[in-house]
């Protein structure tokens, strides 16, 4: 499952806002079994963190590993839809928000 970009930057926004530190870009996987992300070794930036509690949101906004097609269900309004985000539900979130 992949999240539409302007929805992964609203929340990496929102998390940095209120402190929190985001890692952003390509992960990848070197010879040696280290991840980095674009460069950056995970497990170095992760070592600040040690031994205390965190939250690790990971999402992806390419649909590479996506099928082209994917029936989903809404649990909201229980609707069938295809796509990331059910069009009824965002419809009516967009008109009750007076967008």
């Amino acid at each position: 499952m992949f999240t539409r970009t302007s929805s992964a930057r609203e929340l990496a926004t929102r998390a940095h806002e209120i402190g929190a530190s985001i890692l952003r870009g390509e992960l990848a996987r070197h010879g040696s079994g280290d991840w980095t992300v674009d460069g950056l070794s995970v497990t170095e930036w992760l070592a600040e963190f040690e031994g205390r509690q965190v939250y690790l949101i990971v999402t992806t906004t390419d649909a590479r590993s996506e099928p082209a097609t994917v029936k989903r269900t809404c649990h909201t309004c229980g609707r069938d839809y295809e796509g990331n985000e059910c069009p009824y539900c965002r419809e009516a979130r967009l008109r009750l928000r007076g967008q």
